[in-house]
């Protein structure tokens, strides 16, 4: 090796005062985003907006704040306005700087981490929005307080108008505006529905906060505005459903310091649905107070269950989950000093809110019960179908783990497994029948292409027990495939793989098997869709032949556009009905090539709508789905009928 090639490196073991390096300011945002917003990624890009929406949100919280505005500007920058008392704009006894500008430049620095400023709040004036400045290419803040309109503006976390009195005003409130860094994200462009999603939440979460979007390359906006409040919120999760009781169970209580909301209602599904929320932060992976009302409910179920006679003696205890099955609920609570796990507040760990929100929990559930008997009994009888259904879906669970990557006797039958034990670039197609499975074998790079060949259509899990699904095959082999198993034994890590590819016909049959899996993945495993691992491929529609010329085209827009532009009429045109009328070549090039292929990746911008779609398409109810068809009949172009 010559010396050329690498830096001579002296004394490799060396670790002196020099290596320790100081980042000032916001520089240790810029060098490291992921440690304050989770990643780069669209996700973060919205974490920066949720931040500044959530501070908003706060002087609501406290009473203070009955509008916010958010307008996703043409120019790429997003702003939010709020009528709350606006960020104290005087001079900060330490600094010598107006205390906005300390908030925007300064980490940790902020007026809710004592007891003078906010009583709850979810957003930290000086972590999160500081933490936004640091990621943008600019900031401009606008602040109405103290009878005037105060400015200053920023880039890249530096300080380039001090704050300064630019007029008057009668009112008050906070309008701050930014325009995310395109050297730190991967993509600058907010989604609508996305951002719209999590406003909704939010009004939902603060009855009688008007909350208003808009955009203005397409002009398209909504307002939310909930009186109801969680009530509100649960009906909406359960429309379209089927409830087992007419209005959702709701309950305001408060202690030590801490007020909880909640609001439940059970639907005759097999999935729970239980959201929580920390001072309007949405908790995803739960915390204390989540666990705190699970264990509430199953303990107070299971006495007045036995109080009321639904459950005998000698009749072992109903299990959580089984209580559980077919609830919808959403818990708010609100606590002065709330202790996330991470910056991106997925998880609430404060550990002495599990014991409060139980007590809580179960003295109201306790006197609600008492007065509605019948409704304990409707709950304890579907727990108990739900305790046998669970004990056969464990058993049919245990065949669907694998046990180890390198384990080649734990993989399905029907399976042909990549040699990359690497899951970062090993993808799984799901292939629609065994002659479209042979040709994409055969078409298949071994090194990172797995291949699942599913014979005929899938069941559909919207209308079936976890054990009937997991009493299919194909079912079994897709878990069993993907390695993570589901349900509380889902785990992230043990993915085999990460691009599941849905490889489908381009018919009705194929259109119904890719719906039915995308059913499955989004009630059985929908975090493999939030991780980003779920994609659909896209064949082509035709082949055009023109002498030695093939052109193969992906919709009758690009048919079209295609014809127009040939001169004459010698060439041939082929329609391809399945995947297995293209031979391996063919396949290859056109939907299994990484530098070719389009794939389309499955996104859930909006968990509440996503779920209300799948409800009304494959669930029981015949009205809901025939009004929707009826509806959107008019969108259908060139529907496929041959299957």
């Amino acid at each position: 090796m010559k010396s050329t090639d690498r830096p001579i490196i002296q004394n490799d073991n060396s670790y002196t005062a020099q290596q320790i390096q100081v980042l000032e300011g916001l520089e240790a945002v810029r060098k490291r985003p992921s440690m304050y917003i989770g990643s780069t990624s669209e996700r973060g890009l919205h974490h920066i907006l949720y931040e500044v929406i959530d501070n908003s949100v706060d002087e609501a919280l406290n009473g203070f704040c009955t509008k916010i505005d958010v307008v996703l500007k043409e120019d790429g920058s997003v702003s939010c306005e709020d009528n709350g008392r606006g960020i104290p704009v005087g001079i900060h006894p330490k600094f010598g700087i107006s205390a906005a500008e300390v908030a925007l430049t300064k980490l940790h620095a902020g007026s809710k981490f004592g007891t003078g400023g906010y009583k709850v709040s979810g957003g930290l004036h000086g972590v999160g929005v500081s933490v936004v400045n640091a990621l943008s290419e600019w900031l401009e803040v606008r602040i109405k307080q103290d009878g005037g309109v105060f400015y200053a503006r920023f880039e890249r976390g530096q300080t380039v108008v001090p704050l300064k009195r630019i007029g008057d005003a009668s009112e008050t409130g906070t309008y701050v505006r930014f325009l995310p860094d395109k050297e730190i994200f991967d993509t600058v462009d907010f989604d609508f529905d996305t951002v719209a999603q999590r406003m909704r939440e939010l009004a939902y979460l603060n009855s009688g906060l008007e909350m208003n979007l808009y955009e203005e390359k397409t002009g398209r906006q909504v307002q939310y505005k909930f009186d109801g409040g969680l009530v509100e919120f649960v009906k909406a999760l359960n429309k379209n459903k089927t409830v087992l009781h007419p209005e959702p169970i709701y309950g305001k209580v408060s202690k030590d310091e801490i007020d909880l909301e909640f609001a439940f209602q059970y639907n005759d599904s097999y999935v729970e649905n239980v959201q929580s929320f920390a001072n309007t932060i949405r908790t995803v992976e739960g915390g204390t107070h989540e666990s705190g009302f699970k264990t509430a409910l199953t303990r107070v179920v299971n006495d007045m269950s036995r109080k009321c006679g639904a459950l005998k003696d000698n009749d072992p205890n109903l299990a959580g989950e089984d209580i559980r099955e077919g609830i919808v609920a959403v818990l708010h609570v609100k606590l002065q000093d709330p202790q996330f796990e991470g910056q991106t507040k997925t998880k609430l760990g404060n550990s002495e809110v599990a014991g409060i929100v139980q007590t809580m929990v179960a003295e109201f559930l306790t006197d609600y019960f008492d007065h509605n008997p019948n409704l304990v009994k409707t709950i304890a009888q579907k727990a108990v179908l739900a305790a046998r259904a669970r004990e056969a879906a464990r058993q049919a669970r245990e065949l669907t783990k694998r046990k180890g990557a390198l384990d080649v006797t734990s993989l399905p039958g029907k399976l042909t497994d990549c040699s990359s034990r690497n899951p970062e670039e090993c993808e799984l197609f799901l292939v629609e029948g065994d002659s479209a499975g042979g040709s994409a074998k055969q078409a298949r790079d071994r090194q990172f292409q797995a291949i699942l060949p599913l014979r005929g259509k899938i069941l559909n899990v919207e209308k079936a027990r976890p054990d009937k699904a997991l009493g299919q095959e194909e079912i079994r082999a897709i878990i069993t495939a993907i390695g993570t198993s589901f349900g509380d034994d889902f785990d992230i890590t043990k993915a085999r793989y990460h691009k599941i590819i849905i490889m489908t016909d381009a018919d009705v049959d194929g259109s119904h098997i890719r719906t039915l899996l995308l059913t499955f993945f989004f009630r059985y495993m929908p975090e493999l869709i939030e991780e980003g691992y779920l994609y659909i491929a896209e064949p082509p529609l035709y082949l055009v032949k023109r002498g030695k010329s093939e052109v193969y085209l992906y919709s009758d827009e690009e048919l079209e556009e295609h014809l127009a532009k040939i001169e004459g009429s010698n060439y041939t045109i082929q329609r391809y009905k399945g995947l297995g009328e293209m031979d391996p070549h063919q396949l290859w090039e056109t939907t299994m090539d990484p530098k070719t292929r389009t794939l389309r990746r499955v996104k859930i911008v909006d968990a509440m709508l996503s779920d209300e779609i799948f409800t009304i398409l494959m669930g029981n109810r015949v009205e809901p789905r025939r009004q929707f068809i009826e509806e959107n009949a008019h969108l259908v172009k060139n529907l496929d009928t041959i299957g």
